[in-house]
């Protein structure tokens, strides 16, 4: 039993407009693009305002279970399901506003196929703007989804919301272990801008602090030697560490890149990966040595102080946001210069405190490696994509079939039926 394609506005209703500046003193929550949390799928914030300060693209009327999906810039998939206490605001019109006919398709069902790469692949076809790359409305609607009964798709999102949920429960504790090491580093140095144990201050830049991007290390290796290749995308912020296993011969990168050694912290320079806070401690390194993208500082720890100490240092907000107001280029290009690293004081502890210090990072990267290699996120992409090829539910539906074949041939004369309208769902303020 094959599933059938079929295009997603044939199983969606078109949402119903408004505009809000006709009541000028009614308040109302606005839902733009920025609303749209990319990593958890969902609407992070809503902002009230009253109907005379709506912006022009406040116009979309959204339901509970509306799946919003962002035509600017597909590529970064902002997609979201309208929660119940959304019911009846506003939405910008940079959202396709999917609304399931519910005896065709499950809402649920079909946010889950927004997530997916072949979804997202399909809207990249339809690309228009090289600075402010969008799609339209019925490029959306023309995309084409597998269709299985809704009995096989109840099974499908149940699967998936378990997934999901995993999912969700590592994210949280991605970032309970994101917050320790910066709040073990205040308590033991305190804030290096207010230096409350009043120890001696020094330039980052000082040798015996740190050698701020040393040369590479490579006299005697022979050209056909592997060493390791970090690019930017295998540096994780989250959990600060480097998370790829790429290598290279040396003849190959020896020039272009940025080299660095076992043991040298890597902090990234360019936005918006500094902010977000990609650094790391460099280990197990091909033949100790790699290297990466020329978007990297590299700092060398000296004789006054431990590589842990100068990654704990790094990853501080307060160390980001000086580094942040030190940019230099042009925007969407903007670098922390080397001289900012050379040039900050900061107080430098005692190195038996410091060492201290590094065995609480060395624990917790430990603990970081462990909990890595459930790849929780990885199972559910996996999942994700089994979801929409029918391998996910492929024994489930034969143990099934009579069942689902039935199923199949009454939705497909549903479907070729007229589609019902939209059911009124309460009185939220200028509902239509």
């Amino acid at each position: 039993m094959k599933w059938r394609k079929i295009r997603i506005g044939s199983l969606c209703r078109k949402a119903t407009t408004r505009d809000p500046r006709q009541q000028p003193d009614t308040p109302f929550r606005y839902i733009d693009i920025s609303s749209i949390d990319r990593e958890q799928k969902l609407i992070a914030s809503s902002t009230e305002i009253i109907g005379v300060e709506a912006p022009g693209r406040a116009r979309q009327v959204v339901l509970a279970g509306d799946v919003l999906v962002s035509t600017v810039r597909p590529n970064l998939n902002a997609v979201a399901m309208v929660p119940p206490e959304l019911e009846g605001e506003i939405a910008s019109t940079g959202f396709c506003v999917l609304r399931a006919v519910e005896n065709l398709i499950l809402p649920k069902f079909l946010f889950y196929f927004t997530r997916t790469d072949t979804f997202i692949n399909a809207l990249l076809q339809h690309v228009r703007g090289a600075n402010y790359p969008a799609v339209t409305d019925r490029n959306v609607l023309s995309v084409e989804i597998p269709w299985p009964t809704l009995s096989e798709q109840r099974r499908i999102v149940e699967i998936l919301d378990q997934a999901d949920a995993l999912r969700q429960q590592r994210r949280a504790a991605d970032e309970k272990i994101q917050r320790i090491l910066p709040a073990l580093f205040y308590r033991m140095f305190g804030d290096p801008l207010l230096n409350p144990h009043q120890w001696q201050t020094m330039p980052l830049g000082d040798p015996r602090v740190a050698d701020i991007n040393p040369r590479a290390d490579i006299d005697g290796m022979a050209d056909d030697v592997e060493v390791s290749f970090v690019p930017m995308t295998d540096v994780d912020e989250v959990w600060g560490r480097i998370v790829g296993t790429q290598t290279r011969l040396l003849t190959d990168v020896r020039k272009g890149f940025t080299p660095f050694a076992n043991g040298d912290v890597i902090f990234a320079k360019i936005t918006p990966c500094m902010q977000n806070g990609k650094a790391a401690i460099a280990s197990k390194l091909k033949n100790g040595r790699a290297f990466g993208s020329t978007e990297f500082h590299v700092l060398r720890a000296g004789s006054l102080t431990t590589k842990e100490w100068l990654y704990g240092l790094v990853r501080l907000d307060v160390f980001r946001k000086q580094a942040e107001a030190s940019f230099t280029g042009t925007a969407g290009q903007q670098r922390v210069p080397t001289t900012f690293l050379r040039n900050y004081e900061v107080p430098v502890p005692p190195l038996a405190l410091q060492e201290a210090f590094a065995n609480a990072v060395k624990a917790v990267l430990a603990n970081v490696s462990n909990m890595n290699n459930l790849q929780i996120t990885g199972i559910f992409d996996n999942l994700l994509h089994r979801a929409f090829t029918g391998e996910l539910t492929a024994k489930w539906r034969e143990a099934h079939r009579e069942e689902v074949e039935a199923e199949m041939q009454a939705q497909a004369k549903v479907l070729a039926g007229p589609v019902a309208r939209p059911a009124s769902r309460g009185g939220k303020r200028g509902n239509p």
